[in-house]
């Protein structure tokens, strides 16, 4: 467009030198036509861009790697000026979204409309917008751009794999897995009502069956020890080990996907695993608490429930592996107010044997630890876990390990060492 403008600026310095050394009043004719042109084109320019409204509608500002994000996007012409073209680029954040269109010819008072569908490949918090409008004159002389800086944010949660059985440390206390087993304790979970027989508490009667039955009924208990479940994750700054190639956004920001498996960094496994576990208990209807440092300390105190789910997905999109604080420390810090019985899963890539030791003095505790480690190993790291290994099996911790490439829902499911 600039040269189609310069051969205009030329024409008219022509005309117009020619005019002056000849007198003649054609020159000065023609230049003022193309003076007035230029004028006319730059005017056209810049109100094809005014009095326009454009709106972006997404279903949802959240969705969930290996789904994907839709948008409906809406140009509105209020004015009775057609607009020959328009170019609409998006300027948002998220990897792989393009809403971009170019808008054919829109008549005055008409409207168009288009539809994006991105894969959503990175979790992450991104941005939508702004956008920028641009168009021109009929001729190509000249441009005009507008920028709406309207902008909202987006939440992309990790990916979650489905789980068919974890299985979790037992005992008799509460934390562990249901044991469904009858007992002569009560217990807040009543299996049924069995006659009354000598010896039997009078607080086991059950009232209704009695009146019912008309003769002494009481309940029966099992010992079910669904209480808290907590899922401590390592994003420590030291325990990251990742593939070479891995390119982020900014240095530390997403990971920049190459296809559609989970990128070869433990950090991404450790996210991946705990999103999936948080999804398996709390579709078990367990009481789940999550806490990470990631970098800044996120704690959710054991809920049951969606809510719950949402809170734990929403720090685990924007968790980075930048904390400060040592796997053992984090454990030192977050688990003193701990009741007896608590089962925590511990999900970390970190070699560091001084956790082992934390874990230790949990146990003796009566909280239920276990481990599920990510050997950084599979992802080029210069040390194998199995000695690591061999120190929770001496400190009878179960362990679970995870390696590069492996399938995640049978690797759960495997019975701990």
């Amino acid at each position: 467009m600039s040269n189609r403008r310069n051969a205009i600026y030329i024409l008219l310095s022509l005309a117009l030198l020619t005019g002056l050394f000849t007198g003649k009043a054609i020159f000065f004719t023609l230049a003022y036509a193309l003076g007035g042109l230029l004028v006319i084109s730059y005017l056209w320019a810049w109100l094809s861009v005014r009095w326009l409204t454009i709106r972006r509608k997404t279903r949802s500002r959240r969705a969930q790697v290996g789904r994907s994000l839709d948008e409906v996007f809406t140009v509105y012409n209020q004015s009775l000026l057609p607009k020959l073209w328009l170019e609409i680029r998006d300027h948002s954040t998220l990897p792989g979204h393009r809403a971009s269109h170019v808008v054919p010819p829109l008549f005055g008072r008409g409207r168009y409309r288009w539809y994006t569908e991105t894969p959503c490949v990175v979790r992450g918090e991104f941005q939508l917008g702004p956008i920028t409008i641009k168009s021109g004159d009929p001729f190509g002389f000249f441009t005009a751009p507008r920028r709406v800086s309207g902008t909202e944010r987006v939440i992309i949660y990790p990916q979650t794999v489905p789980i068919n059985h974890f299985e979790l440390p037992l005992g008799t206390l509460t934390g562990g897995e249901a044991q469904r087993r009858r007992t002569h304790y009560i217990t807040t979970n009543a299996s049924g009502v069995r006659d009354y027989v000598s010896g039997d508490s009078f607080n086991r009667i059950h009232w209704p069956s009695t009146a019912r039955k008309g003769r002494l009924i009481v309940k029966e208990f099992e010992l079910d020890p669904l209480v808290d479940i907590w899922i401590f994750v390592d994003f420590s700054a030291t325990s990251l080990v990742e593939d070479p190639s891995i390119e982020r956004v900014g240095g530390t920001g997403a990971i920049i996907p190459t296809s559609q498996d989970i990128p070869p960094s433990t950090e991404e496994y450790a996210v991946v695993v705990a999103a999936s576990l948080a999804n398996y208990f709390i579709n078990l209807e367990r009481a789940v608490g999550f806490a990470a440092y990631a970098p800044h300390r996120a704690i959710h105190q054991p809920e049951r429930g969606n809510r719950q789910l949402t809170r734990i997905l929403q720090t685990l999109a924007v968790a980075r592996s930048l904390s400060g604080y040592s796997l053992a420390q984090m454990l030192s810090l977050e688990t003193p107010y701990f009741t007896r019985g608590t089962t925590l899963i511990i999900v970390t890539a970190s070699l560091d044997q001084s956790w082992v030791t934390e874990a230790q003095i949990l146990s003796r505790r009566g909280i239920r630890p276990m481990g599920v480690i990510i050997d950084p190993h599979s992802f080029g790291g210069a040390k194998t876990s199995d000695e690591l290994r061999g120190m929770l099996q001496l400190a009878k911790i179960p362990s679970i390990v995870i390696r590069r490439n492996d399938d995640l829902s049978a690797a759960l499911a495997q019975r701990p060492l």
